[in-house]
């Protein structure tokens, strides 16, 4: 039997793909001017079957090789329109440079994947049958689109020649949803222990707004003393929210222990209007409930693995207060259960098996406080017990912020993967070799790779450990 028999998300895969192929003819293709596209550019966009809008952009000189370009996460109810490039500058260069560009809107908004893994492959089928069959075909995406680039890497490796995630939440759903639970949780024990915020099987969208701004309160309380402070700080250090994280913070010494708090207690605050409660709510009406827990889970052990331990325990030296009793506090405290289907969606919807089997270069930035640079641990802890190590490369940028690359480093990554696909080996991926193309690919925009190694992804969960399953 095979595996579209036998899965029903991969029978409507396959469906949905031979009908955007049977269907070309019918889709609207409305030739236009591309803002940031050469005069001898063909701009095309047009409606997928599924109701997904895409956009292709194509040069008079095309260098035979297609880029599928999947876009982040949209919230739910804002525009969503098609992307076939992360921002103009880097389009219009590679545009220059005589590169085919390709992307869809996805049919719905938020944790879309089942959406976005179909039309992105349409999309593709589109271009094939506007513009004829590509030399060679790169997928990439950015944020929420890296996972997505992730899945079509390991589950439609027959449709592409190698793939590039930037800033990409390549640890995959569950793994995600597991450390976006733990600072939350750490808060709410530690600073609103009576607030009733309910973390996980939130009802609708008002009841996850109401919860976030309730526990945001509290945080914004909690940093008016030094005791609040180092529990912001501890809450930080689950998720390895980094202590310089947006390009527009000082960056702080090594021992200035409280501008690093203050940094991440912005940070923080982020996470919890962002992704600790909206985005979850309407990943969790997709999966059919809560798809994340911290039952079992040794806070000690996990704060013992931070990037960032140092600085907790000195902050809260300074404040007189007890690491060790607020970490039994936190052992003691109810834990979040989760519901074992909706686990299983997401496992099988949005996390790896690390089964690569053509060529992936994955890049991030060291300031990421969204999806935290360690989630490049887990992506290679997959890879290497799937025994698809020698496929993978990963490349760091000193930067903070997520997915704040210059032009010139997207267009370094994008280089890079494709001499691999070339000529079958990975050459100069050192950070040195990095720069210099990315010098050359654009000499007005930083090139800033260096060489680093993160630190383990604290909460990992991957389809290539049998144990992570539950």
């Amino acid at each position: 039997m095979s595996m579209a028999t036998r899965n029903p998300t991969a029978r409507r895969t396959a469906r949905r793909t031979a009908c955007a192929a049977a269907l070309l003819l019918a889709v609207t293709a409305l030739p236009t001017t591309a803002a940031a596209a050469p005069a001898a550019t063909s701009h095309i966009e047009g409606q997928l079957p599924s109701g997904a809008t895409y956009m292709m952009d194509v040069p008079t000189g095309w260098n035979g090789t297609v880029l599928l370009f999947s876009h982040g996460y949209t919230e739910a109810g804002r525009p969503n329109p098609a992307q076939d490039a992360p921002d103009d500058a880097t389009k219009a260069l590679l545009l220059k440079e005589g590169y085919a560009l390709a992307g869809s809107s996805y049919a719905s908004t938020g944790w879309a994947v089942t959406d976005a893994v179909p039309d992105q492959l349409a999309t593709l089928s589109a271009f094939t049958y506007r513009f004829g069959t590509a030399r060679r075909t790169l997928a990439w995406g950015r944020s929420y689109g890296g996972l997505v680039t992730t899945a079509l890497a390991e589950r439609h490796p027959d449709r592409i020649d190698g793939s590039l995630s930037l800033c990409g939440l390549v640890q995959g759903g569950v793994a995600n949803w597991n450390n976006t639970l733990d600072p939350a949780f750490a808060l709410k024990t530690l600073l609103a222990p009576d607030s009733g915020v309910r973390l996980a099987g939130l009802p609708d969208q008002t009841a996850a707004t109401d919860a976030a701004n309730s526990l945001t309160s509290a945080v914004d309380s909690a940093q008016s003393t030094a005791a609040g402070r180092a529990r912001i700080a501890l809450a930080a250090a689950l998720h390895n929210i980094p202590v310089w994280n947006q390009p527009t913070q000082t960056r702080p010494a090594p021992t200035d222990w409280d501008g690093q708090q203050a940094n991440q207690y912005q940070a923080v605050k982020g996470l919890l209007q962002i992704a600790a409660f909206n985005r979850r709510q309407e990943a969790e009406v997709r999966a059919g409930g809560n798809m994340s827990w911290n039952t079992g889970v040794d806070y000690a052990r996990l704060l013992g693995r931070s990037s960032v331990r140092k600085e907790v325990t000195e902050l809260y030296k300074k404040a007189g207060l007890s690491l060790r009793a607020d970490l039994a506090t936190l052992d003691r405290a109810p834990r979040v259960s989760a519901d074992p289907s909706a686990v299983a969606w997401m496992s099988r919807t949005s996390s790896f098996t690390g089964r690569l089997t053509k060529p992936q270069l994955s890049v991030h930035t060291t300031g990421d406080a969204l999806v935290p640079v360690q989630t490049e641990s887990a992506l290679r802890r997959a890879v290497t017990a799937a025994g698809a190590a020698p496929l993978l490369r990963q490349a760091y940028v000193d930067n903070a912020g997520h997915c704040t690359f210059s032009p010139a480093e997207q267009l370094a990554a994008l280089h890079t993967l494709g001499d691999r696909v070339t000529t079958g080996t990975w050459h100069a991926t050192d950070p040195k070799s990095l720069n210099t193309k990315a010098a050359a690919a654009d000499p007005t925009t930083p090139a800033r790779y260096i060489a680093y190694r993160p630190t383990p992804y604290l909460r990992p969960y991957d389809l290539a450990h049998p144990a992570d399953r539950r």
